[in-house]
């Protein structure tokens, strides 16, 4: 059983933000599932949001967390691949190429930031 109910982060720039993550959890099977309200859409997967991108609602600018790193699952390394391929391609910043990670047997990772400065990853834990 999962231990989140969804994980929200903010933006400064919807727009900007959509196609980014369109592109980068579109290429991981993520599905943009629609509009929560006008600047927040829902992203999940089978219909269920678990990932919502967002302008804060307390209107005050938006700002990537010191540490903070927002994980979603890849079923294989190219989907980690495509992940970062896809994010790079929509306005994303390189924060740590697709490889192995040393913390655990078949980990296998891309980071990204995303328009905003939050960072997300793509991990793999399949045997090659």
């Amino acid at each position: 059983m999962a231990i989140f109910t969804h994980v929200t982060l903010g933006t400064n720039d919807f727009d900007s933000a959509v196609k980014f993550y369109d592109a980068s959890l579109g290429a991981l099977g993520i599905d943009q599932i629609g509009n929560l309200h006008p600047t927040a859409m829902m992203y999940g997967k089978n219909g269920a949001p678990e990932f919502v991108i967002l302008t804060p609602s307390d209107s005050n600018p938006a700002c990537a967390a010191n540490g903070g790193t927002t994980g979603f699952v890849a079923e294989t390394r190219d989907q980690v691949h495509k992940f970062h391929e896809a994010g790079l391609a929509a306005g994303g910043t390189d924060s740590g190429e697709p490889g192995p990670r040393s913390f655990a047997p078949n980990a296998y990772a891309s980071y990204l930031r995303d328009p905003d400065g939050n960072k997300i990853c793509a991990y793999c834990f399949a045997e090659e």
